[in-house]
């Protein structure tokens, strides 16, 4: 199996880039649309890479970082869930905003991605959630202890919000615990708060 590609970036379409060896070897390989969008014609990348055989084709998927592609590999293994559909999910959420839906039981927020019914997600949280518990290396990160931010759309809005602006998984479980009555607050006062722990913090 093909576990890695470097190569210079020949082509690029919305789905897929073309990578050139220096043996002159091009490989087609799909991408997130996260990653297609840092990459430019011309320049040399490596891009950890998964081989999908089929009795049809052999397809390439490829990530530019490896927690990208843990992720893929560990949608895989959910009955139902494709190379296609798992590049999708990808390609529409940030790995630890994934693993925070899964951590929090949020079915609203797994059925808004590509590819996923309620059905799906369902699979997702029931073969997952075992998984997922461990990521991110410390206590903070248990589904355990993010269980207990799963009671209003307030926290699950805020948790979102503050994985789109870059902050980790472990960081905003952190930042929530040290916010008191967060069930009782807005979206936006749960966010204004963790964001102000995260300054006084520096």
């Amino acid at each position: 199996m093909i576990g890695s590609i470097k190569g210079k970036v020949a082509y690029l379409a919305n789905e897929y880039c073309l990578l050139e060896t220096n043996s002159g070897v091009g490989y087609r390989v799909f991408m997130p649309a996260a990653h297609l969008g840092e990459l430019t014609v011309g320049a040399e990348t490596r891009v950890h890479t998964y081989m999908a055989v089929r009795e049809d084709a052999i397809l390439l998927f490829g990530f530019l970082t490896q927690d990208y592609y843990n992720l893929f590999l560990m949608l895989l293994s959910v009955s139902g869930v494709g190379p296609k559909v798992a590049l999708g999910i990808l390609s529409a959420v940030k790995p630890d905003a994934f693993y925070l839906a899964v951590q929090s039981r949020d079915l609203k927020v797994l059925t808004k991605l590509p590819g996923i019914g309620k059905k799906t997600a369902e699979r997702l949280l029931l073969e997952l959630k075992d998984k997922v518990g461990g990521i991110g290396g410390d206590d903070d990160s248990s589904f355990a202890d993010v269980a207990t931010f799963s009671g209003g759309s307030a926290v699950n809005e805020a948790i979102e919000a503050l994985c789109a602006l870059g902050y980790s998984n472990s960081e905003i479980m952190s930042a929530l615990k040290q916010i008191p009555n967060q069930a009782e607050l807005t979206s936006e006062a749960i966010i204004k708060q963790a964001l102000k722990l995260f300054a006084g913090r520096k």
